[in-house]
């Protein structure tokens, strides 16, 4: 059956994905720098090796036999996420597949070393050849497509989803954002606060981290956490590589990341097992991805019920110290103040980091913005968003962010896109199960098992689209997103 050797032809490319992720996984953690030009050149031949998979000349005639054979639903929908990757693969000629790779590893290498050096000039010749090569890339798939080029690359991460419904619900975020910002911050000058008071030693930071990760239901025999300049989750779903960086004046921030990092593993853990070496057994969109990181980050983590749970744990590993109490957690953890790092930004203010990138990132794909004015861009529109100025100050700027500097645009707006999601999850779960308080009191896992039903096994076997509306009940809505934010910080 041709269908059967189209489902053993993908294992064969999961395989070459599968090293491929654990070698990308040890560039950033483990791998010595002096190494960084060899990887380069391994990994740019793994990439070459997994086009070519995909360009295999029998794949047409596999393809249009196996839709002339008796499939099951899912083995119809695994059929149009093969076809899919196959679509996508045929686009891009194998020269340009290895130029993206090689000069997206020497740009992230580069980029490394380069950002705590605020040095723009010299991130500025590599990141134009990814810029470059990354327009190239998105000519070729708009063409073939008939979308425009940033929708293109858009497509790769959020299937369906265009820059025209970006720009509307965008636009209505900027209408109401900026005016819950300061009315909060208005709020919020009159609550008494206790900081936390340091050092909080690395080793300890790991050892809560680790313990938090348990409590959340992170599988360790399929996984690790270690430390990367900038957090992620890697590898595949058999072996998930989590990743954090430690602060040791600031124990909110690897904390809140490794929790962040566990709902991205706990998704790729959940996925079904029967289908995870195929593409209808991957996660179904990097929105729906972010919305399971969120959801443990923000409408689980930052929730006063599970502060006041993770109250004596901070005690337990740190010492007693009266910021630690329950309340003071709260406020804390809920504190909305506009800062320059997107990664550290609070709930309220996040989505203007991701608005701003956005704005960035389409322009400079469409060719409305070249990358040497981008530093220019940024401030003026931090301006606009946050009114923070950037001007000279990179570092913490235009070159904060890994993402552009493999050439991952289109990525940013999952991130918003997955706070929306998980706002619509998690208000559909409590009018099944009961308020969040109650569940992370009494039945955190009755939480999991609601996502495990409703998302993680359903992987790719139905549109984003159709996935949230099952789940949640509804299409994409910002409402209650907005409810939700409203109602824990104006509440």
């Amino acid at each position: 059956m041709s269908y059967s050797a189209l489902e053993q032809h993908f294992e064969q490319l999961h395989h070459l994905q599968h090293l491929g992720a654990i070698c990308g996984w040890d560039q950033a953690t483990m791998m010595p720098a002096g190494g960084n030009e060899a990887r380069a050149e391994a990994l740019g031949t793994l990439a070459v090796l997994c086009h070519r998979q995909l360009q295999d000349e029998r794949l047409g005639d596999w393809f249009a036999q196996a839709e002339n054979e008796s499939l099951a639903p899912d083995q119809q929908q695994s059929l149009a996420e093969m076809r899919r990757a196959w679509r996508d693969a045929t686009l891009l000629p194998a020269d340009l597949v290895r130029a993206r790779s090689l000069a997206g590893s020497r740009c992230e290498h580069a980029w490394r070393s380069l950002r705590p050096a605020n040095d723009w000039a010299g991130f500025l010749p590599l990141f134009e050849e990814v810029v470059a090569l990354s327009r190239e890339a998105a000519s070729a798939r708009a063409d073939a497509l008939g979308l425009s080029r940033y929708d293109s690359l858009l497509e790769q991460y959020e299937p369906g989803m265009r820059s025209q419904t970006l720009d509307g619900l965008f636009g209505e975020l900027s209408d109401w954002l900026p005016g819950l910002i300061a009315e909060v911050q208005d709020k919020q000058r009159g609550e008494p606060l206790l900081p936390l008071q340091g050092p909080f030693a690395t080793d300890t930071q790991k050892t809560l981290g680790l313990e938090v990760m348990n409590w959340l239901g992170f599988d360790f025999n399929h996984g690790r956490l270690d430390v990367s300049v900038h957090p992620f989750c890697g590898g595949v779903s058999e072996d998930v590589r989590l990743t954090t960086r430690y602060d040791e004046n600031d124990v909110a921030q690897a904390l809140m990341g490794i929790i962040h990092e566990t709902g991205h593993a706990r998704y790729e853990q959940g996925l079904p097992a029967q289908w995870r070496r195929l593409p209808v057994g991957q996660a179904r969109s990097m929105g729906v991805h972010e919305s399971q990181s969120l959801f443990f980050e923000m409408q689980l983590a930052r929730h006063p019920a599970f502060l006041a749970r993770l109250s004596p744990l901070l005690a337990q590993h740190f010492g007693e110290q009266p910021a630690f109490a329950p309340d003071n957690l709260a406020r804390l953890y809920t504190r909305v103040q506009p800062g320059l790092i997107r990664v550290d930004a609070d709930e309220v203010t996040y989505p203007a980091h991701i608005m701003l990138r956005y704005d960035i990132e389409r322009d400079l794909i469409e060719g409305r913005l070249e990358a040497r004015h981008l530093p220019e861009r940024w401030n003026q529109l931090m301006q606009q968003y946050l009114g923070l100025n950037t001007q000279g100050d990179y570092k913490n700027g235009c070159l904060q962010d890994i993402h552009w500097t493999d050439g991952s645009f289109g990525y940013f707006p999952s991130y918003t896109l997955g706070a929306i999601y998980a706002a619509q999850l998690a208000d559909a779960m409590q009018q099944q199960l009961g308020s969040i308080d109650r569940l992370i009191g009494e039945s955190l896992p009755a939480v999991f098992d609601w996502l495990q039903q409703k998302v993680w096994r359903h992987a790719s076997l139905h549109s984003t689209e159709a996935l949230m509306t099952r789940a949640s009940g509804c299409a994409l809505s910002a409402t209650p997103f907005r409810r939700h934010l409203e109602q824990r910080y104006l509440g």
